[in-house]
This record gives C-alpha cells, sequence and structure tokens, in this order.
C-alpha cells in the first residue's frame, strides 16, 4: 500500500514538474525574438545603466518572460563608439536603448538645446523642458529620426574636474586639456572659454586621466563616484551646472511593430517607470539641502568649488557667442520655446 502510494506521489510530481516545465517553456507570439538587445553606455553601477536593468526586469516580470532584454553596456553593440548608437538603432542593430540627448544629438540636431551652455539653472528647469512642449517637440523629432521613444531619464548637470587647480574663472581654464563628447557644440564652447577640448570616448578618457596626458573633464558628479575619478588625478571640482543631458528611452520601429498592442503598452509604461526610478537615482545626494553626495566626495581628498552668481555669470558671458550661435543651428523656434518655460518655471 505504501508503494502504491509513493508511485502515485512520484508520478503527480512528474506531471505537474512536466506541466510547469511545458508553460516555462512556451512558444513565444509570432515574430518575437527570444532575447532583444539594449545598449547603454555605461554598466549598472551608475544611474544610467541601473535604468536600463529596470527597465529590463519590468518588462521582463510584466510580460511573463515573453519579452526578455539582454544589456550590453559600453555601446558594445557599435564597439564602444556612443556616436554611433543612434544609427545603428534605426538600421536595428540595437532593439532598446537609453540614449543621451548629447550622444544622439549629431543625428538630430534639436537634441543640441539641452547642450547650449548654462540654458537650465536647475533641476526644475530640466523637468519644464522634458515634461512640457519642449519635451513633446523632441520626441517628435526623435521619432522622425527613425526610433520610438517611450520615456525620460537623466544623466544629470555635467560638472567640470581637473588634475591641476580651481577652476572658478574662465581663464582657470585658459590652457588646461579637457575630454569633452564627441559634439561640436562642446568644442566651440571649451574653446570659448579658453580650454583645450579633446574629444575621445568614456573608455579612453580614464586612463588617459591617469597618465596626466588629459588635465580635466565634465560629467556628472555620479559618474565621478562611480568611475571613482578621484583615484585618477580629478582633484578639483567646479560646481557650475553649465549643461544637463537628458536621456531617452527608445524602442527600434519594427520590433515595437512586432509586439502586441498589449505587450507595447506594457513596454511603453515599464519605461516610464523605470526613468522615474532612474531620475531619483541620479539626483540622490544632490538635490537635498546638505548635498550629501558633496561632502562625500570632499571626503576623498577633492577640493569642491561652488560658484558664486557673479563667478558663474561670467562663464555665462563668455560663452555667449556659442549659445547664440547655435540656438540658430538648433532652431530658435525651439529654444525660444524653452527659454519661455524655464522662465516660467523660475
Amino acid at each position: 500500500m505504501k508503494l502504491r502510494s509513493l508511485l502515485k506521489f512520484s508520478l503527480g510530481a512528474a506531471a505537474l514538474a512536466t506541466f510547469g516545465l511545458a508553460q516555462a517553456q512556451a512558444p513565444l507570439p509570432p515574430g518575437y525574438k527570444a532575447e532583444y538587445k539594449m545598449s547603454l553606455v555605461v554598466g549598472t553601477a551608475f544611474p544610467w545603466g541601473k535604468g536600463g536593468e529596470i527597465w529590463a526586469n519590468l518588462v521582463k516580470e510584466r510580460t511573463q518572460g515573453r519579452i526578455n532584454i539582454k544589456l550590453y553596456p559600453g555601446v558594445a553593440l557599435v564597439q564602444g563608439d556612443q556616436t554611433r548608437e543612434f544609427t545603428a538603432i534605426r538600421q536595428g542593430v540595437i532593439d532598446l536603448a537609453i540614449g543621451s540627448t548629447i550622444n544622439w544629438s549629431p543625428q538630430i540636431r534639436e537634441l543640441n538645446l539641452f547642450s547650449l551652455p548654462f540654458l537650465m539653472p536647475d533641476y526644475k528647469a530640466i523637468d519644464a523642458l522634458t515634461h512640457g512642449e519642449v519635451g513633446k517637440q523632441i520626441f517628435a523629432a526623435v521619432d522622425k529620426a527613425g526610433a520610438l521613444p517611450l520615456a525620460w531619464g537623466e544623466n544629470g548637470y555635467r560638472e567640470l574636474t581637473n588634475s591641476k587647480h580651481a577652476v572658478k574663472s574662465p581663464a582657470d581654464l585658459k590652457g588646461l586639456k579637457i575630454r569633452v563628447v564627441g559634439s561640436p557644440l562642446f568644442l566651440d564652447t571649451f574653446t570659448a572659454l579658453g580650454a583645450n577640448p579633446t574629444q575621445m570616448s568614456w573608455a579612453d578618457a580614464q586612463p588617459a586621466f591617469a597618465s596626466g596626458a588629459v588635465d580635466g573633464q565634465e560629467n556628472p558628479m555620479s559618474i565621478f563616484t562611480a568611475a571613482k575619478l578621484h583615484n585618477v588625478g580629478q582633484k578639483f571640482v567646479t560646481m557650475w551646472g553649465y549643461v544637463a543631458d537628458p536621456l531617452i528611452f527608445v524602442v527600434n520601429k519594427d520590433i515595437w511593430a512586432s509586439w502586441t498592442p498589449a505587450d507595447q503598452a506594457v513596454v511603453r509604461q515599464a519605461a516610464l517607470d523605470a526613468g522615474k526610478e532612474e531620475i531619483a537615482i541620479a539626483r540622490k545626494g544632490l538635490v537635498e539641502a546638505d548635498k550629501p553626495l558633496l561632502k562625500e566626495i570632499a571626503a576623498l581628498g577633492v577640493t569642491i568649488t561652488q560658484l558664486t552668481p557673479p563667478e558663474r555669470e561670467a562663464f555665462v558671458k563668455a560663452t555667449r557667442p556659442v549659445y547664440d550661435k547655435w540656438k540658430a543651428q538648433i532652431g530658435a523656434g525651439l529654444v525660444d520655446t524653452a527659454e519661455k518655460a524655464i522662465a516660467a518655471s523660475r
């Protein structure tokens, strides 16, 4: 009797296991891929990369595994060249991405808006742009360029660091070799400030700091801490908030069209949810009154300079010709709309 009961139990357990395996291996809907490729510039140690991880996890969970996304940090799908990322999305080499408005600006001129020097004085200004009419116009431009935008994220305000001395005025930048991203607007801005801007990928930049071949760089403070830039000679930080770098969650249009409307809705909402969480992570330590992140960085032996309003105004004045030149190239109408939105947010 005991043997018969044990046999029944074993057969029942085996049947349940087989049923569970069959469910786990249920065929994907027609047109779906077993795995989708998401491109990211940085890994999950950074808020940007963390946003990608959150998005991928939410999508997998909410689609019960129908849409499985693999992260490719370091823009590995385009051999580390972040300026080629948007083209690769449009061509289908990349399925999804969270991209920098800076990196995609060579293909979409409107994205240069966020790199206009000293356009956005604070986080309220960023939100006024991304959550308003400007954000809608930018998304329309991205869509027209060939990718489907779903949500906003944020890399953050790009602060200046260097290995030589504190920078409080444009004169302090004279002759400093500063690593910048591959954007003509950044070259114009740093040239106007008297620096020697040098374009290079982030992968190449860090060894250049360590060797002293490059003096400084500009990036959000979350990048500074995650990349441990104080260990490669970056001992001086200037908090000048000259530009910020919103991120955009996008999907290749053919991939999007291959999903059911229900799954499209899931992916879009997951992007919106991940974007909100990523922005909170990117701003952590900087939006609080005591700015605990800056205290952590100062404790590493880093000198942090916070500009007074007159000191900041000197940088604004020095870069105004660049602002005016690029306003015409970006589109005066879009820039005017942005300026009005920011003024209303003050």
